[in-house]
């Protein structure tokens, strides 16, 4: 998918309305967080709305926008005001994979990712990864899609016999084990319900198209087959047609070491 979000860059932001929600919502959560990082990273970062609420909630710390796709880093320079880029405080672009982070070990405090990981099809790597990165006490605060996103098209395409060749996503139990396993502390999972109403399927089509992810979501199926499930799409009592996104949020702490890296335990003691 590399391709298509790199081709995808310069029409993102006209249909980026779930992630700019979604990353309104990751916002409030973070309004219930105390705490002030050095280091903060934005991981698929896009064109760039959630570094810039990153350097707007913590101004003094060093912001990392990353993402594969490097014409979307060259979307996030140019959003950046003119004298935050002359004064060398605009954030540092980073092309990479979530999966080999270019970071020395310990060094972010906050890592945000918002409606990324989910197109990973094994989502522990980077969450590994992620957990490398982080500093002991760091935050990782994500959000990505879960199984019941579009359950509209799902039931169309059962009703019809047409292949539902849509990309299946992780439930967020599944995701709460993942961040366990790669050694996160107490990880926090929640999801809601957000639906987006469109007035044709042709709307939501170029929407996806423009996002750059509109095989990657929709998978690749015969035109008639497409043509018989768009048909059956139910339509809400306006006469919209409602395409349902299941949000998991998550965040999950980086806690002290119980092994150093030659395998001996550690254990802290206390005084009374």
């Amino acid at each position: 998918m590399r391709g298509d979000f790199s081709t995808a860059a310069a029409t993102y932001d006209s249909a980026a309305v779930l992630a700019r929600e979604v990353g309104a919502r990751m916002a409030q959560r973070l309004d219930l967080v105390k705490i002030a990082p050095q280091r903060v990273a934005d991981i698929g970062c896009a064109t760039g709305d959630g570094i810039r609420e990153l350097q707007r909630r913590y101004p003094k710390a060093l912001p990392l926008a990353l993402d594969f796709a490097l014409p979307m880093l060259h979307a996030v320079r140019r959003a950046a005001p003119r004298l935050q880029r002359v004064m060398g405080r605009g954030p540092r672009l980073v092309n990479a994979d979530v999966r080999a982070l270019p970071l020395a070990s310990g060094t972010l405090g906050l890592v945000w990712s918002n409606l990324m990981l989910h197109w990973l099809d094994d989502p522990l790597p980077a969450f590994r990864e992620l957990h490398r990165a982080l500093e002991v006490g760091g935050l990782l605060c994500f959000a990505t899609l879960g199984p019941d996103t579009l359950k509209e098209l799902r039931d169309a395409a059962a009703g019809v016999g047409a292949g539902d060749t849509a990309k299946r996503f992780l439930d967020m139990h599944d995701l709460g084990d993942m961040l366990v396993a790669a050694g996160f502390g107490d990880p926090v999972m929640d999801m809601e319900m957000v639906t987006l109403t469109y007035d044709t399927p042709r709307r939501f089509l170029a929407d996806q198209r423009h996002l750059g992810v509109r095989d990657g979501l929709l998978g690749r199926q015969g035109w008639r087959d497409w043509r018989r499930l768009l048909a059956a799409w139910p339509r809400d009592t306006s006469g919209r047609l409602p395409a349902s996104f299941e949000i998991v949020y998550g965040h999950a702490w980086k806690p002290e070491p119980r092994k150093i890296a030659d395998g001996r335990a550690v254990i802290s003691f206390r005084p009374r």
